[in-house]
């Protein structure tokens, strides 16, 4: 079970660091994405790493203001943001697709593409921009 941690209020112009865990199990040979969504709007993918390949895919509405990356054991991905803004406020979600016998690219261009048939989603975590 996936999990996103690490959201809270934070002031204009701070930081936040996202962490997105399943329990401690390998994130190997899958492609984690992340998501915000906002009430009353849909979700909006992230960033994605694909682990088997460690590349980065990102939709970036952000503006170059986040960042992913993973640990070295492969079991949690972060999702850093700088220069929060008050439109940054949402439920920050984290997800889950196995690139074993699929190509990683286009897995992660599905999960952004389609995100409702993805099968492993993290609870969310509140981030509040706010002064």
């Amino acid at each position: 079970q996936l999990q996103a941690y690490g959201g809270g209020l934070v002031q204009p112009g701070g930081s936040l660091k996202l962490a997105c865990a399943g329990s401690g199990r390998t994130l190997d040979s899958y492609a984690i994405a992340w998501f915000r969504q906002t009430p009353g709007k849909d979700l909006e993918g992230i960033s994605a790493i694909t682990t088997s390949d460690m590349m980065v895919w990102s939709r970036d509405p952000l503006k170059g203001r986040s960042t992913v990356s993973i640990d070295a054991a492969k079991t949690t991905v972060y999702l850093r943001m700088i220069n929060l803004r008050p439109e940054d406020t949402a439920v920050y979600y984290c997800a889950a697709e196995t690139t074993i016998g699929r190509d990683p690219a286009i897995t992660a261009a599905i999960m952004f593409r389609v995100p409702n048939a993805i099968g492993s989603w993290g609870k969310g975590t509140q981030v509040t921009v706010s002064s």
